[in-house]
This record gives structure tokens, sequence and C-alpha cells, in this order.
């Protein structure tokens, strides 16, 4: 299983699967499936406080060719 870190600016909030980290957070597992999207990058990238807006990477070792690349922003 895929593991992540979601973090919102420096804080860590949660590391697990994407079904743990959204009942950590009492969310659909939808809405942490979004944050790992390329449409939610997008809605980040041109946000006014993009250090106040949820982050979630992926810790799985086949994900490294990316050099730990963060998923979104």
């Amino acid at each position: 299983m895929k593991e992540y870190a979601l973090y919102k600016g420096d804080e860590l909030l949660g590391i697990g699967t994407a079904k743990e980290l959204a009942e950590m957070r009492g969310i659909k597992l939808k809405s942490i499936q979004y944050l790992g999207s390329p449409a939610y990058k997008r809605k980040v990238e041109v946000s006014v406080d993009p250090w106040n807006t949820l982050a979630l990477i992926s810790l799985d070792e086949e994900d490294e060719d990316n050099n730990g690349e963060v998923l979104c922003w």
C-alpha cells in the first residue's frame, strides 16, 4: 500500500495510507485523493497563500524516481 505524509505548510499532520489519513482528518477518502491530483496542484499554484494549503507527499520507494517530488502543494 502506498504511504503518504500530509502537511499543512511546514507542519506534519500525519503519515499513512490515503484511507488512514482521511480517517485521521475526519474527511472523505476522495478529499485526500484530490490533494494528489493535478487539478489541486494547479489550484494551489495560483493561491494567494500557498503555505497555508495542504500538501500530500508520497513516501513509497517506487516513487523515488521523482527525486522526492511533492505530489501537490
